[in-house]
């Protein structure tokens, strides 16, 4: 696949919005990236030029990230970059740049943070679909088995296992 991946430093610039929708959670929030560099001249570090990309985040990345991020703090986001451009009705075109989520971190570079992880959930386990209880009485069935000769269960059996079979079933 040909995306365009980025890892962009910056600083959280809205509040993550959370909604549910059919397709799962989602979040969205803005980043502010400030370029910096060393001024010679007033031999200090000087903000460059400011860019804004709008950051979605999906499924349990967007859940952790509304309830971790606020304004203003140093963030790492790393995803796929994609350049929008819209035509509204009246306006000169207007273009967008958003980042799609993969991870999403605090920068400890500048900063810490409290770890924690947020608790899986947990699986429905699936109804039973089991055979029902077959009557098995494997001394009276030639066709059981039920032990080898050297008296241990026969591995076909299913005795070792509990398994009960239908064919070990004897039918009157």
């Amino acid at each position: 696949m040909n995306e365009t991946m980025v890892c962009v430093v910056g600083n959280v610039a809205t509040r993550p919005v959370y909604r549910e929708t059919v397709s799962g959670p989602s979040a969205r929030f803005r980043i502010a990236v400030t370029a910096r560099y060393w001024d010679r001249e007033k031999n200090s570090w000087v903000d460059g030029h400011t860019n804004f990309f709008t950051v979605w985040a999906n499924r349990q990345l967007a859940a952790n990230a509304a309830a971790s991020l606020s304004v203003g703090e140093p963030v790492i986001v790393q995803g796929r970059l994609k350049v929008r451009k819209e035509t509204r009705e009246g306006q000169p075109d207007w273009m967008s740049a958003d980042i799609d989520a993969v991870t999403v971190g605090h920068d400890l570079s500048r900063g810490t943070t409290a770890f924690r992880r947020t608790p899986r959930p947990e699986l429905t386990p699936p109804s039973d679909r089991s055979e029902p209880a077959w009557e098995t009485h494997p001394a009276t069935s030639p066709q059981a088995g039920g032990t080898a000769a050297d008296g241990a269960p026969d591995a076909d059996s299913g005795e070792a296992t509990g398994e009960l079979r239908p064919e070990a079933a004897m039918v009157t």
